[in-house]
């Protein structure tokens, strides 16, 4: 278990500003905790005894709609059944909540359930706080195969799945369909290679919009890196050893940097910096033609637009086949340490959470995918789709990703660090710094970053 407090300053320190986060409070309140607190670990509580319901915390990190949705599907899952409870209970930020669970993870105080985020993911696996999904899978015969592949390989490690995910999303390329038609392009044929933007930011430019954008936000670069097959770090992306070294700043990482530095030396790249809101406002209002953003954003962007909007797949490099995207979001983790009717219940509402009904009204509620693709058959979800086909098109782009390494998504402990690190060479070169010597720099960072966890690990 990495016990750095570098690390966790570190962690702390990293504005994690992805739409999939969707927790903008800053609740810091303490964790509460459960009945069960004095139980310890495989036993019954006093409940159980009493035939009273088993009563479980699940902490997470969503605010807003999100929240609002959790709170009905906790609802719903506490009236279908009168053995167990749920109490639904926000963290904070992704950040906070699991500083929180560092307190008391790995004993019987901790929450049954915990949503971390995906690139806490091999922190969760080293830290000894969690039993492994695969533990539940494999006594009850649940059969994964019900649920999105795409999703699941991103938190298998080895064969095994880790955790169940929850809150899915993956980037797309958003686009300003009016502003298409008037630069004389296609607005039912989104530029599909980086060229191709290249070539459509110049025509889409005008004194009062840029052609393209990109958050700077390292996810949208580990996104361009592995659509191309590319992979962020070496030991197979972390996947089959703990990773010593940065393999981003390679051809495909290359091909990103040089990508945005030809249009932002153009004159038709428009920098909004590293706040979802401004570049999601300057689309809105006309200031950019082309934006990359979460496929959890769609919705709000059609919402929030005056004009027609569309939806595409992520661009790539022009010498490479499209391989997909690398999910991003978060899961739900079930802790080692505390009785064993808590785990059940957790396990129970797990379940629940899969099922084809609560995963239409969350894809719904939210934006984010449905990690049962037996959702999107609900009637419900059809009826929304033939109204905004814009959503199915993140769902097909998820579905045509290649499997792979590089698709699966990376595993480093230090992934917060390594971001700020592409945040800091993306800076650098929007302000005239070559792509490689921005690229060397940043990868010397996560080096070292990788070394000293490695290190404090052993």
């Amino acid at each position: 278990m990495i016990k750095s407090s570098l690390f966790w300053m570190l962690i702390l320190a990293v504005a994690i500003l992805t739409a999939c986060t969707n927790s903008d409070s800053k609740d810091k309140d303490e964790p509460k905790t459960n009945d069960t607190s004095s139980e310890t670990e495989g036993t019954k509580t006093d409940g159980a005894a009493t035939g009273e319901k088993v009563s479980i915390e699940f902490w997470h990190a969503m605010s807003g709609t999100g929240q609002e949705s959790i709170d009905a599907i906790v609802k719903g899952f506490n009236e279908s059944q009168d053995k167990y409870e749920v109490k639904a209970e926000f963290q904070g930020s992704y950040e906070e909540s699991l500083t929180k669970l560092r307190g008391v993870g790995g004993t019987k105080d901790a929450p049954a359930i915990t949503q971390v985020f995906e690139v806490g993911t091999k922190y969760m696996i080293d830290s000894g706080y969690i039993e492994p999904m695969q533990k539940f899978i494999d006594e009850d015969n649940y059969d994964l195969s019900q649920l999105e592949g795409n999703i699941l390989n991103y938190y298998r490690v080895d064969g095994e799945l880790y955790s169940m995910p929850f809150n899915s999303s993956t980037p797309v390329m958003i686009y300003n369909k009016d502003a298409f038609k008037a630069a004389g392009l296609d607005p039912d044929k989104a530029p599909e290679t980086f060229a191709e933007v290249i070539d459509a930011a110049a025509k889409l430019k005008t004194d009062e919009m840029y052609g393209f954008s990109m958050l700077t936000y390292g996810w949208f670069f580990e996104q361009l890196v592995a659509t191309q097959g590319g992979l962020y770090v070496n030991e197979d992306n972390g996947r089959s050893g703990d990773a010593t070294e940065a393999l981003f700043n390679g051809p495909e990482g290359l091909n990103v940097f040089r990508f945005l530095d030809t249009m932002n030396k153009a004159g038709t790249f428009g920098n909004f910096g590293t706040n979802w809101d401004d570049i999601r406002s300057a689309f809105a209002t006309g200031k950019v033609a082309m934006y990359m953003d979460s496929s959890a954003g769609v919705a709000g962007a059609i919402k929030n637009a005056p004009f027609d909007v569309g939806v595409a797949y992520i661009p790539h490099a022009d010498e490479v086949k499209r391989n997909g995207v690398v999910i991003g979001g978060a899961s739900l983790w079930m802790s080692k340490g505390i009785a064993e009717e808590d785990q059940e219940a957790a396990w129970e509402f797990m379940k629940y959470m899969t099922t084809p009904e609560v995963q239409a009204k969350w894809h719904l509620d939210t934006g984010y995918f449905a990690i049962n693709p037996a959702a999107y058959e609900e009637q419900n979800v059809k009826d929304k789709w033939a109204e905004f086909p814009q959503f199915k098109v993140t769902v097909d782009q998820l579905q045509d990703t290649v499997p792979g390494l590089a698709t699966q998504g990376a595993l480093i402990s230090v992934f917060p660090e390594s971001r700020q690190q592409i945040v800091t060479a993306l800076e650098e070169l929007y302000q005239g710094k070559g792509p490689q010597e921005v690229l060397d720099k940043a990868a010397e960072g996560t080096n070292r970053a990788m070394e000293i966890a490695n290190k404090t690990k052993k």
